[in-house]
């Protein structure tokens, strides 16, 4: 079984900078892991992901504002989130999944989650 643990998060102006960390169980079996995020009354999205081999992904609404990375030698993915917005206040996720991956920012490819944190941004 894979555990997550999740850690960084909290509440920051608008412009600034967060990074979250997710700490993760080592299993030869995950080849992808992910950032999702959920504010209220929302639907969970997927924000970032990255593979073994390298592709990351990004949603749209991310692009360009925070970079997905990973530790290998720690078995820590990161999420940096730079010039926060307010829209960006949520409770964000991290995820892994196996290599059955056709869709990395959709909930249904992932077999294990983090047990979240808190991003607030105000403006």
């Amino acid at each position: 079984q894979v555990q997550l643990v999740q850690s960084g998060g909290g509440s920051v102006q608008a412009g600034g900078s967060l990074r979250l960390s997710c700490d993760s169980t080592y299993d030869y079996s995950i080849y992808i892991m992910a950032w999702f995020r959920q504010a209220l009354g929302k639907e969970r999205e997927g924000v970032a992901a990255t593979d073994s081999q390298g592709f990351t992904t990004y949603a749209e609404a991310v692009k360009g504002r925070f970079t997905i990375s990973t530790d290998s030698a720690k078995n820590t993915l990161y999420l940096q989130m730079n010039s926060l917005k307010p829209e960006d206040t949520a409770m964000y996720y991290c995820a892994a999944g196996g290599p059955y991956c056709p869709f990395p920012l959709r909930e249904g490819t992932y077999l294990y989650w983090g047990q979240g944190t808190q991003v607030t941004v105000s403006s």
